[in-house]
C-alpha cells in the first residue's frame, strides 16, 4: 500500500493544482482532497470530501480513510473559496488549523504534516536586520491580518510537534507566491493600471514560482532523499532580489508615490469598493520589504528551485500583459521623481544648514 495524501484547501488554484500534481507521484496511493466549498477545477483521481477543517467532522476523514500524510494549505491570505469573507478566513486559518492538529494528534495513522506558512511571520519594521533567517525573532510581532494568523498557525504546529514526536513536521515558510495563475493579494497589486507606492522607500522584495511551490510541497510530503531531512522550518524563496522600482519597469506600470497617511488612507479606500486587499501588512511590506536567507532549504531540505526572483517576475508579468508605458519609459518617470525627490531633500538640507548658520 502507498500513501494515503490529504489536502487541505483543495478548492483553491493552489491547493488543486497540488492536489493534481501529488498524484503522479508513485509513492501515493490515495488522494483524499478537503475543502468548505466545492472546487472550481478538476481534481484528477482525487477524492473530493466537502468538509469543514473548523468542524470535528475532519477527524472522522483522517480515521475512515487511514491518512498518513497530511498537507495543510488552508492557511491563506485570501477568501476561502468563492464568496469567503475575512472573518471566515481568519476562522479558517486559526481555528481549523487547531482543530485539524487535534485530529492528527488523536490518528494513530499520521506520520507526516507538512503546513503551509509565509515569512511574513518575521512582520515588517525599520528596524529590521536586513535578511531573516530561520531562528530571526521579529522585532515586532504582527498585530493583525494573515501575519498574525500564520504566527498562531505555527505556534500551534510547535505545540503540536511537542505532543506528537513520532509525526515528521514541516512548516514551509514561503516567499511571495507569484506566477502566470497567482491570485493573491500582492498579484492584484502589480495588476493595478498605477501602483501608489510609499515615498522614500524602495523595498527589497523576493519570490518564489507557484511551479517551484508544488514541487517543494510534494518533496516536503515524501520520504527525505539520502543526505537531506525534510522535518523543520524552512524560508523558501527564489535566489536575488528585486526593488519596487524594478518591478513596475518591468511591468510597465507608473507609480504614484504617497506619503505613507496617504497610502494607507488609498489602501481602505480599495479594500472598501473590493479593488483589491491593500492590508496594512501588505503596506509595512511595500514600505520596508523583506528578504529571508535561504541555505537552510538548498543545504539540509535538499531544494533548489528552477526560478530565481527575477525570473519569477518575468513570468508573472508576461501573464498580465503589457502596462500603461513601456518598460523604458516607466524607467524614465520612475528615475525622474527619484530624481526630484532627490534634490527636494537637498535643497531642504542646505536651508536648514544656512538657517543653522545663521543663528
Amino acid at each position: 500500500m502507498g500513501k494515503v495524501v490529504l489536502v487541505t484547501g483543495a478548492a483553491r488554484q493552489l491547493g488543486g493544482r497540488f492536489v493534481r500534481r501529488v498524484q503522479r507521484d508513485p509513492e501515493v496511493d490515495r488522494v483524499i482532497a478537503v475543502d468548505a466549498v466545492a472546487p472550481p477545477h478538476r481534481l484528477g483521481s482525487a477524492e473530493f470530501i466537502r468538509t469543514d477543517i473548523r468542524q470535528s467532522s475532519i477527524a472522522r476523514v483522517l480515521a475512515e480513510h487511514a491518512v498518513d500524510t497530511v498537507v495543510h494549505l488552508a492557511v491563506t491570505g485570501g477568501a476561502a473559496g468563492a464568496g469567503g469573507a475575512g472573518s471566515a478566513v481568519k476562522e479558517t486559518n486559526v481555528i481549523g488549523t487547531m482543530q485539524l492538529l487535534g485530529a492528527c494528534q488523536k490518528s494513530p495513522t499520521v506520520r507526516r504534516l507538512v503546513v503551509k506558512s509565509s515569512t511574513s511571520v518575521y512582520g515588517g519594521a525599520s528596524r529590521d536586520p536586513a535578511v531573516f533567517t530561520e531562528t530571526t525573532q521579529p522585532k515586532s510581532l504582527p498585530a493583525a491580518g494573515f501575519a498574525k494568523d500564520a504566527v498562531e498557525v505555527e505556534s500551534y504546529v510547535r505545540g503540536f510537534a511537542r505532543r506528537r514526536p513520532d509525526v515528521a513536521v514541516c512548516v514551509l515558510r514561503f516567499a511571495n507566491i507569484l506566477g502566470p495563475y497567482a491570485d493573491s493579494a500582492l498579484a492584484e497589486y502589480f495588476s493595478m493600471p498605477v501602483m501608489p507606492t510609499v515615498l522614500g522607500y524602495d523595498p527589497r522584495l523576493q519570490f518564489v514560482h507557484e511551479d517551484d511551490v508544488l514541487d517543494v510541497l510534494r518533496l516536503a510530503a515524501g520520504e527525505p532523499r539520502r543526505g537531506t531531512l525534510n522535518s523543520g522550518t524552512f524560508n523558501i524563496a527564489g535566489d536575488g532580489v528585486l526593488l519596487l522600482s524594478q518591478c513596475a519597469r518591468r511591468l510597465g506600470r507608473p507609480t504614484v508615490p504617497l506619503l505613507l497617511p496617504a497610502v494607507t488612507w488609498v489602501g481602505s479606500a480599495l479594500r472598501a469598493v473590493g479593488v483589491t486587499d491593500f492590508s496594512p501588512e501588505q503596506i509595512r511590506l511595500l514600505t520596508h520589504g523583506r528578504v529571508v536567507e535561504t541555505s537552510q532549504m538548498r543545504e539540509v531540505l535538499g531544494f533548489k528551485p528552477m526560478y530565481t526572483t527575477a525570473e519569477t517576475f518575468t513570468d508573472f508579468a508576461r501573464s498580465r500583459g503589457k502596462g500603461l508605458l513601456p518598460p523604458e519609459r516607466a524607467g524614465q518617470a520612475v528615475d525622474r521623481v527619484a530624481a526630484a525627490l532627490k534634490v527636494d531633500s537637498l535643497k531642504v538640507g542646505v536651508a536648514g544648514a544656512e538657517e543653522g548658520a545663521q543663528r
